[in-house]
């Protein structure tokens, strides 16, 4: 009993929610129903002027009465003609603006969502939703704006129907209930395949997306049979729901088929009875099978738009979840919108991805001077892009907190904070469109001497000078026209071309030799001084210059200091410092 208006409140609340999105279309969202109401009305008329031509006109043979209700009847068309245009032009003009606010509050959204809030969500699930659920809103969205057309002509048709004989009409009051219990139960039985195939839906992107993105490595390695057995298994499993959903939607045209006929049948055979009696005309009989028609395709109309919002029910429940994901960092309440210099500390710091998650890290305590140079090393999962991606706070700290400039990192605002903090990430991305375009945003407004400077500093610039269009060269999505270590260089100037008082890399050079990564390492030197720089590196090498060295193991602070002092007290900084400088060795022996 209670979970009935639970639901209801829930659905009034999604309603309400999605309502949101209609904002400029609401003239042409009101509109469209007031202009499909007078459709109703018109067609509603000329059954009724239809009747007085039989009776009146051709019956009597009354000419004048006959051109009179002819030019009534050519009127009423045409007037019902141009309110369909118009209510047809309105509600496509308000879907369609409906559907396109909607796509754009989603992905704003999504924008702001932190990293936590992603993790959610797989990448092909935000995309079906942004796709395939707001396309299948959009239709119901159209859909309901003309459905006022059916109660209408419903409404009006039965006043009609009562008017001319009440006897009959009682007719519609028994296939009414029937059909009206039948398309719930259809519907209520089809939901539940239709919110199982939108799942189906995202698995099946997942599989594509992979595929396009390892094509490569499924070339590689002769994958693709295997490749096309998962796309198979997945499309398969669409099909099936699909195929399901409709079997059960298919028994919605036979029973509206069956009480539409019933209703022709039983009043034709009783309308003929009383017309044989004198007590009904042959005009009124014709009228009431016109009412009985409208009747039953506005049931029909009904039974569609109950089968729309059966379909469009988890879409919807789908973009609202979307919608009402709590973003887990916003700005802070201090709002701190200058960051003073570059010094981060750590205190007391633990970190979980998730609440009741594993501790990936915990009791961090540590200091660093705006301008220092800090190497982060540890095998792998011992914490290191976890502690860094503390600092422009993709992740919020669960224990502890963690300072830049002397302040909580959530006291400041989220963009004065990353503005002042550059990452070149694990992962980083080059998107489609020119080296230019690409470096452009460290910084919009650079100059084209600005972009060479930085690119020199990164060991970028001599690569792009070899391409024929230079830094006017497409890097096409993902980067995948462009090297491992080239891809790694041209983020490294992204970010310093925003000039931040905190430069990360996470692991960064990994993809360049030894000499290429001495070389950006001495840029910073000399460029960057005042910046903290924060080195995420495999390579001993590659901090073993650095003011202080991190040694994280396990989530926690083994040991620091530097390359000297580390040596000496670290077991774990020793035994990889050796094995590095034995495969060197080894290496240059052979």
């Amino acid at each position: 009993m209670g979970q009935a208006p639970n639901e209801r409140k829930e659905a009034v609340h999604m309603i309400r929610k999605l309502a949101g999105s209609v904002r400029q279309y609401k003239k042409d969202t009101l509109l469209a129903p007031a202009f499909v109401t007078m459709e109703a009305v018109m067609e509603v008329v000329i059954p009724l002027l239809m009747a007085v031509l039989i009776d009146q006109g051709i019956e009597a043979g009354d000419m004048g009465t006959i051109l009179k209700v002819g030019a009534a009847l050519a009127a009423a068309t045409l007037i019902s003609l141009a309110f369909g245009f118009l209510a047809g032009r309105s509600a496509a003009k308000a879907s369609a603006g409906f559907a396109a606010n909607l796509r754009q509050d989603m992905f704003h959204k999504v924008q702001g969502y932190s990293f936590g809030n992603i993790d959610k969500f797989s990448s092909a699930s935000i995309v079906t939703r942004l796709t395939t659920d707001v396309t299948n809103l959009q239709n119901a969205f159209q859909m309901m704006t003309r459905s006022v057309r059916a109660p209408a002509m419903l409404v009006f048709s039965l006043i009609m129907s009562f008017y001319l004989n009440p006897g009959l009409s009682l007719v519609f009051l028994v296939a009414i209930p029937v059909l009206g219990a039948g398309l719930l139960f259809i519907a209520s039985k089809a939901h539940p395949v239709f919110e199982r195939m939108f799942k189906r839906y995202d698995r099946l992107n997942v599989v594509v997306q992979e595929n396009l993105r390892g094509i490569r490595a499924v070339k590689a390695f002769v994958r693709e049979e295997h490749e096309t057995e998962k796309f198979t298994a997945a499309s398969e499993d669409i099909r099936h729901d699909s195929a399901l959903a409709e079997k059960i939607l298919a028994f919605n045209a036979p029973l509206m088929q069956f009480c539409m006929y019933a209703c022709i049948l039983l009043i034709s055979w009783f309308g003929a009875k009383l017309i044989f009696k004198g007590s009904m005309t042959t005009g009124q009989l014709m009228s009431l099978l016109s009412y009985a028609s409208q009747i039953l395709m506005s049931l029909m109309m009904l039974s569609m738009f109950f089968v729309m919002i059966t379909m469009s029910r988890a879409s919807i429940e789908r973009i609202t979840e979307l919608l009402e994901e709590e973003n887990e960092i916003s700005d802070g309440e201090k709002g701190l919108a200058a960051v003073a210099d570059g010094s981060v500390r750590f205190e007391n710091v633990e970190f979980r991805y998730q609440k009741e998650g594993r501790v990936c890290l915990s009791e961090i305590n540590l200091e660093i001077a705006s301008g220092q140079t800090v190497g982060i090393l540890g095998g792998t999962g011992a914490g290191k892009s976890s502690l860094v991606q503390l600092i422009p706070r993709l992740y919020d700290c669960t224990g502890g907190r963690v300072l830049v400039g002397g302040a909580d990192v959530r006291d400041y605002t989220l963009r004065a904070l990353r503005e002042e903090v550059a990452m070149v990430l694990q992962k980083n991305e080059l998107f489609s469109g020119t080296i230019k375009e690409n470096l452009r945003w460290g910084n919009e407004r650079a100059t084209d001497e600005e972009l060479a400077h930085v690119c020199e500093l990164a060991q970028a610039d001599g690569f792009i000078r070899q391409f024929p269009e230079g830094y006017d060269t497409y890097i096409e999505q993902g980067g995948t026209n462009v090297s491992g270590g080239q891809k790694q260089r041209l983020c490294i100037a992204r970010a310093l071309l925003k000039k931040p008082k905190i430069l990360i890399l996470d692991d960064s050079t990994s993809a360049v030799d030894t000499r290429t990564d001495a070389l950006i390492r001495q840029a910073f030197r000399e460029e960057i001084p005042g910046t903290t720089k924060i080195i995420i590196a495999q390579r001993v090498a590659s901090v073993q210059d650095a003011d202080q060295i991190i040694v994280l193991d396990g989530g926690r602070i083994a040991d620091a200091g530097t390359h000297e002092e580390l040596m000496e007290k670290s077991a774990i900084y020793r035994e990889v410092y050796e094995s590095q400088q034995k495969g060197e060795d080894d290496h240059g022996a052979a």
